[in-house]
């Protein structure tokens, strides 16, 4: 049975503070709103007297404080980053040098696939490529501190190098970008793969957690029931893209303007982004075919 999805907006950034997020949790919301980042990126401090902290953001002067301020008095043994956009992991290294601690995530950078012949990464600058975690972790891979475990969860689609994080003994994800619960998650080839994406969505409900802290906006209170919204969200933007070419549609920038008609349109661009994800996945399933490798400038066809 498909279920809606329905998205909560309802979100108290509170900036400059460290507020309570679960038991055991804080979170503190960087001043960096956008139609991106919601009312900015979370990180969180996970522990008590020795914490590990989980994407420290942007580098970001006034969060940068606030988060010492918040960590005073407590040893930070480990930073934990979800994927290397530059609005959650560059704060790392300054972090690193202020606090000694471990950086752990999946691993640097990468694209989910090879760039073809002429083509840009759209998102290249807002790529952290120069961050090497000092572990990188495998997934299932448990890290441990004083009085807290966390299990990487490999979940690329986003970027290849996405990965949540799980609070063992508690229910709680940390779900970074994959799930959020005031929009759905930008795939944008080169960087993202929407069967990556859809594979991840698979990988969590197979899971029994409790509740989702993401990496931007609030909690997402009933996962289950959210993911299996956003994957049927998933099928009707497929679906729409295939209705959309069997109308007569060949560009995707004629398919963003019907099927994201009521979408700001400063997010057209992502829009677009998302549509070729779409069509790669197509594509790989034996559905679209276009002339040469998929692109923004392609025209696509029925098969």
């Amino acid at each position: 049975m498909a279920e809606d999805l329905t998205f909560d907006m309802e979100f108290s950034p509170a900036y400059g503070m460290a507020v309570p997020a679960a038991d055991g949790v804080q979170r503190l919301t960087v001043n960096n709103p956008s139609p991106f980042t919601f009312h900015g990126t979370n990180t969180y401090i996970v522990g008590r007297s020795s914490v590990a902290v989980i994407d420290p953001g942007p580098e970001n002067d006034a969060h940068f404080d606030a988060l010492m301020a918040a960590l005073r008095g407590r040893e930070v043994t480990h930073i934990f980053v979800s994927h290397t956009h530059r609005d959650h992991s560059p704060l790392a290294r300054r972090l690193k040098d202020a606090t000694g601690a471990l950086t752990v995530a999946e691993g640097p950078h990468r694209a989910a696939r090879p760039l073809h012949a002429g083509e840009v990464n759209p998102f290249a600058e807002s790529s952290d490529t120069g961050f090497v975690p000092d572990i990188a972790v495998a997934d299932g891979e448990i890290i441990e501190g004083d009085g807290w475990a966390l299990a990487a969860v490999h979940t690329p689609g986003h970027t290849a190098n996405h990965a949540a994080f799980a609070l063992q003994g508690t229910g709680v994800l940390f779900s970074a970008d994959h799930v959020m619960a005031w929009a759905t998650t930008i795939v944008a080839p080169p960087d993202g793969s929407m069967a990556d994406f859809m594979a991840s969505i698979e990988k969590l409900l197979e899971r029994e957690d409790r509740i989702f802290l993401p990496g931007h906006g609030g909690p997402v209170k009933e996962p289950a029931s959210f993911l299996r919204g956003l994957r049927t969200h998933r099928r009707m933007r497929e679906r729409a893209v295939l209705e959309r070419i069997r109308a007569g549609d060949r560009l995707i920038s004629d398919m963003v303007r019907v099927i994201y008609a009521s979408t700001d349109p400063r997010l057209h661009g992502a829009a677009a982004l998302s549509v070729l994800a779409h069509l790669e996945d197509l594509i790989e399933k034996g559905r679209v075919a276009t002339e040469g490798p998929p692109s923004l400038s392609g025209a696509y066809r029925l098969v």
